[in-house]
Order: C-alpha cells, then structure tokens, then sequence
C-alpha cells in the first residue's frame, strides 16, 4: 500500500512540471505583444520596453521559466501588474468566497445525484428511471449561466427568498453566509449532479445483474443492504472516477457562477485579470487550479485502493 502511494505521489511531480511549464508559456503564447497590450494604444516605446523588462520578456524563455520556477517554489507567484500587490495576496483575499462555493457544490451534488442513481437503477424502465434520465439531459443542456440567471429571477427577485448577488463571510454568520451561496451551488450543481446520476445509473444497472447479486437476493438480504452495502460499494470505483474528472467542469463552473452572482472570488479575480491582461495574476490563479485538479486526481487514485483492494498498479 505504501509503495502503491508513493508512486503516485511521485508520478504528479512530472505532471505539475508539465503544467508549470504551460502556465509559463501563456505569456508567450497569447496573440500580440504583451508589452505593447499592456501599455496601451498611448504608450511610448520607452513605456513598452519598461513593461518587457518588468515580464522578463527581454531575457531567454529558459532563464525566465527556471527564474519563475524557482520563485514559485518559494511561495512568490509574483506582482501583479496593475495593483503592484504580491499574487498569493491577491489569492489569499479571494479564495474563501470559491472554496465555499465548491464545497457546498460538492455537497448538494453528491448528496443528491448518487441517490438519485441508485434509484434510478433499482427502477429501471419505470417513471422514476425517467424522471432521472429527464432531469440528467436537461443537467448537460441548459448552461450555467442560464440556470443561475433563472434562479436569481425567480428565488431572488421574484420571491425574495435570497440575496440576488454578493458573498457574506463565513465568520459574519452561518445563515447570511449559506444564504448568499445557495442559488450559486444549486446552479452550478446542475451540471455535475446530471453527470454523477447518469454514471451512477449505468454502473449500478450493470452490478446489480452480477451474479452476486442474485445470490444475495435469493438469501433474503433486505434490498436496502443491497443496494447500498453490496452494488454501490462495487460500483463506487466508476463513480469516483467521474467525480475527479468532472472536478474540471466544476472549477470551470465557478468562473462563470461567480460573475452572475457578483461573488468576489478566484473566478472573478481571473476574469478580471484576463480583461485587462494582468499575466501575473492569470499564471497564478491558474497554477493553483491545476495543482488543486492534480491533487484531487491523486486523491481519486488513492480511494480507487478504498473501494477495490485489487487494484494495485
């Protein structure tokens, strides 16, 4: 077991490399000078070679990538150019607001969808199954932003039964906190909920027309015990396959759920740093979604040995 860990701990160091190394290259890569973007239409030809010197556009890419490296090693993702504050500030300010976010995400998700696709299985061919499969299509349909602009309407404007926009603290209180981020985690729930329910349905149907359970049935096991100790627990290493890759769509999710609902967080942040071309902030925000996706991954890998102790590879 530890052996197993270990290589997979090890074997993300040359992916987050891989990724340190994209990230770098964004500013290499997107259309137009940077310089000349960044300085604007007035800017003087002393302006722009001010503003290449501070990117390190001057200077080799390898120097300038193992230079980024190593200060992103020490804790410094660098300045950002407009606010001249250090990146993991700017980071640090906002990444309360998306972590809550996707943590009740998260919880509405898988505490509705795997239920939902037990029942969706065990009723299979009825008006149940349908009704999952219905609400699944219309889960990968309708975008994001149409389901949040709808709820805002309707639960917000309409019944005034939440704030239409902004982000409360958690400190400043349970209730205002959870009431700013429940039309916000439903929306974005959608999606991943209709992901999770369809995968749970497809691999419950196939366990539970194992031969097992058959066996159990004909033993007088309760059908609870079977469906949730018996087929789910086989069927879990799918599941869980589904939720790490969907983890994607989720952070994806939040940048887009963000600026709906005015959340003062790291998709905000991002999106204002892409609009006005602030590289510094963009190369960090995203550096830290793509170690946190690499993390989660890692930790799907991981629970694959929980539910499966065949699995050793």
């Amino acid at each position: 077991m530890f052996a197993y860990i270990l290589r997979r701990i090890m074997a993300t160091i040359p992916v987050m490399a891989v990724v340190a190394l994209f990230v770098f290259s964004l500013l290499y890569i997107a259309p137009g000078d940077p310089a000349a973007i960044i300085a604007g239409d007035q800017a003087t030809p002393a302006d722009v070679e001010r503003i290449r010197a501070s990117l390190g556009l001057d200077r080799p890419f390898l120097i300038r990538f193992g230079d980024w490296l190593w200060h992103v090693l020490n804790g410094d993702l660098g300045t950002s150019i407009f606010t001249n504050l250090p990146v993991t500030h700017m980071i640090a300010q906002r990444v309360q607001p998306t972590f809550s976010l996707m943590v009740l995400t998260l919880t509405i998700a898988l505490s509705l969808a795997i239920p939902m696709g037990v029942l969706a299985a065990w009723k299979h061919g009825t008006w149940i199954d349908r009704v999952v499969m219905i609400f699944a299509v219309l889960g990968f349909s309708l975008p994001v932003f149409v389901v949040g602009y709808l709820l805002a309407y309707t639960f917000a404007l309409q019944l005034d039964m939440f704030p239409v926009q902004g982000y409360t603290p958690f400190e400043d209180g349970f209730g205002k906190w959870l009431g700013n981020l429940v039309l916000p985690a439903v929306a974005l729930a959608g999606v991943y909920m209709a992901l999770i329910a369809r995968i749970t349905r497809a691999t419950m149907l196939e366990v539970l027309n194992q031969d097992y359970v058959r066996t159990a049935r004909a033993k007088g096991v309760g059908q609870r015990a079977i469906l949730f100790v018996h087929a789910l627990k086989n069927a879990a290493v799918p599941i869980v396959t589904i939720v790490g890759i969907g983890f994607a769509s989720l952070i994806g999710g939040a940048v887009v759920t963000e600026s709906v609902f005015a959340i003062p967080g790291l998709g905000r942040l991002v999106v204002d740093a892409i609009l006005r071309r602030d590289y510094p902030v963009i190369q960090g925000v995203v550096l830290m979604f793509s170690f946190v996706y690499v993390i989660v991954n890692l930790l799907v890998d991981l629970l694959y040995t929980v539910f499966d102790p065949r699995i050793r590879y």
